[in-house]
């Protein structure tokens, strides 16, 4: 219990400030990065099974923050599922680099460099009995492989303790168990780990759900700092004010559909709601 006030004079900031402990002067970090040219260009993406996306386009800058708004069921997340190979497409194409992928399955999407941090944190994100160790290096176990197929403690040692000190996760060792961390500390291991595997494409499913405030914040600043670096980000929220805040482009989608493509700076909570309804 950290106190009880009246409703009437109680405001947002002191409601945070309550929470974290300490003032939180804005909710959301300076946008210093400037996307450049075209890195990612998705043509017709349709996936095999329906109901799902049909014809999706769209482009992804280096160095560009692309949020994906829409209402529930207007299948956003099938867009990254698709473009991970985690769903079947039955149309369309991928180009990296101007280069038309082939992507049949994660193990390719991981190969060509896209990474997913996917929405259910606890169910399909961490390994919660399992150690900061393991969870942080999982996706990229190729990579510590030597002579004879056996692991390199040394190296994955040092990369665990790079994901720790580079994501500022707040763990006591190693060995701790991540599903005993905060949700916060727990998804910047996640973030860390597909870091790791060097992507060019980081989606990022509903980042800050479950999440307090202030660990909402030192992601938000990660995740500029990661474009400003020349990663493409592409981010799904239900948080309107998430996306305003912190992407430089919104894809609006709609039943499956994109129903529009809006410059962050330029735009309202008013045009998205009423593009995210638009083929309703």
């Amino acid at each position: 219990m950290v106190d009880t006030r009246p409703l009437e004079g109680l405001d947002m900031d002191a409601i945070i400030a309550m929470m974290v402990g300490r003032e939180l002067t804005q909710r959301f970090p300076p946008k210093t990065n400037e996307p450049g040219e075209t890195i990612l260009e998705v043509k017709n993406l349709t996936a095999l099974n329906q109901p799902s996306i049909q014809d999706i386009s769209f482009v992804l800058r280096k160095g560009e923050i692309l949020g994906i708004a829409g209402l529930v069921g207007a299948k956003r997340t099938d867009i990254v599922e698709t473009i991970f190979g985690i769903r079947a497409q039955s149309e369309g194409e991928i180009h990296l680099h101007g280069k038309k992928l082939k992507i049949d399955n994660a193990h390719d999407a991981i190969k060509q460099g896209f990474a997913l941090v996917t929405e259910e944190r606890r169910a399909t994100g961490i390994y919660a009995n399992l150690d900061i160790t393991f969870n942080s290096l999982v996706a990229n176990i190729e990579s510590y492989k030597e002579k004879f197929g056996l692991l390199s403690n040394n190296k994955m040692s040092d990369d665990t303790q790079w994901v720790i000190d580079s994501m500022r996760v707040k763990t006591p060792s190693h060995k701790t168990q991540i599903g005993s961390l905060s949700g916060g500390n727990q998804q910047k291991v996640v973030i860390g780990r597909w870091l790791l595997t060097e992507p060019e494409i980081l989606m990022l499913d509903e980042p800050t759900r479950g999440i307090d405030v202030g660990a909402k914040f030192e992601i938000y600043q990660l995740i500029v700092e990661l474009a400003k670096k020349g990663k493409g980000i592409i981010i799904i929220s239900s948080e309107m004010p998430e996306l305003l805040g912190i992407t430089d482009r919104i894809l609006v989608m709609s039943n499956g559909r994109v129903a529009g493509i809006v410059d962050t700076a330029t735009t309202s909570q008013t045009e998205i709601l009423g593009l995210a309804s638009r083929y309703l």
